[in-house]
């Protein structure tokens, strides 16, 4: 259960960063789900390596191998098993690391509790274990569209430069998997400033933080449950299961604590279809870890990658002081190919919660 999320709509990934493949099994997915190979492959496109000059050059074809669940283009109901295999691994470039402790990874605390480690590219605790999600999370996303539910990321900060325009604001029909930029970011002009950050930083050696934001419409009332599994909770968890990421909020998030009660509560009001709906969403579509039909939105916050091209100091694993030197293939700023993840995961339990309403 350890590699397992979700309840009814759930997931099990498995495979290594330099295996020879990873994968994912759904379990729980309608029978009938129309499952569109095309729009699959284009999901894997927008989280594969090497699709631009601001991410890493490892290239993967990420190819999907459908093993079992489907039959005649739709779902049946069993398990739907997908593999994607690595073809492009150089384990040769971690050998440098394979007795040392690289700053701010996995390595000490995967040694730690198992006695040992895959230290090609960090094996299970790679990012590259999240293609699995996507693939899972495209799936998801079939059964949510089939449902009228839209799920949208996008890039709203890398570094200090943030985007000052709240997502309303925002034209989503022009900023589709089809036509968006290399950042992901809607915005042309933040866009250009936040490339060329990251490509500053990646001339010198270094990386660089970001934040994603998502919006998801038409969730309907009632997805959640009141005490432990509230959907904010269960969304928190999705994101912070992401690698590099340290950090979640939704609706007013922080900043809503700079508000008194009088301006944060959301107002209730009948619309002219007979529908309640609130004034504003600070909410973030959610209350008391409900939904309540409003749009639900939230920021997750990733670290800089920790694979820097310059030298660190740390420790082998018998504890004397070394030097880890940067090598290999790695992203200078993970957010433009983490937006994929996050809409994957906000998707998994989106449809892992519809179910378990019905």
């Amino acid at each position: 259960m350890l590699n397992t999320f979700g309840h009814i709509f759930r997931i099990t990934t498995f495979g290594e960063s330099h295996g020879e493949g990873i994968g994912v099994v759904i379990d729980g997915c309608p029978a009938g789900l129309e499952i569109d190979l095309e729009f699959l492959a284009s999901e894997m496109k927008r989280r594969k390596p090497g699709q631009s000059k601001i991410t890493t050059p490892r290239k993967e074809k990420d190819d999907l191998q459908i093993l079992s669940g489907i039959f005649e283009g739709k779902s049946t109901g069993t398990p739907l098993a997908i593999f994607i295999p690595n073809q492009d691994q150089k384990s040769g470039d971690y050998s440098h690391i394979a007795t040392k402790f690289r700053p701010s990874h996995a390595d000490y605390t995967y040694q730690q509790k198992y006695g040992n480690r895959d230290y090609r590219g960090g094996g299970r605790s790679s990012a590259r274990e999240t293609a699995a999600r996507v693939a899972a999370g495209a799936v998801a996303k079939l059964f949510l569209k089939s449902k009228g539910i839209s799920i949208q990321g996008y890039v709203s900060q890398v570094g200090n430069i943030t985007l000052q325009k709240d997502y309303s604001e925002l034209d989503f029909s022009k900023h589709n998997q089809n036509q968006e930029n290399i950042i992901r970011c809607p915005d042309e002009e933040t866009a250009e400033k936040m490339i060329d950050l990251i490509e500053k930083v990646k001339n010198e050696g270094d990386t660089i933080g970001g934040v994603v934001s998502c919006v998801l419409e038409n969730v309907p009332v009632g997805l959640g449950e009141p005490v432990f599994d509230k959907l904010h909770a269960e969304l928190g968890k999705a994101m912070l299961s992401i690698n590099a990421v340290k950090g979640f909020e939704y609706g007013s998030g922080f900043e809503g604590v700079k508000l008194k009660g009088s301006e944060h509560n959301d107002e209730f009001y009948t619309d002219k279809n007979g529908k309640v709906r609130t004034k504003t969403n600070h909410s973030g579509g959610i209350q008391g870890g409900i939904s309540n039909g409003e749009d639900i939105y939230f920021k997750v916050a990733f670290k800089p990658v920790a694979t820097l091209m310059q030298d660190q100091e740390s420790v082998d694993t018998e504890g004397n002081k070394v030097v880890v030197s940067g090598k290999g293939r790695h992203d200078p700023c993970v957010v433009p190919r983490a937006v994929p993840i996050v809409e994957a995961m906000a998707a998994l339990v989106i449809a892992d919660f519809y179910l378990r309403k019905k």
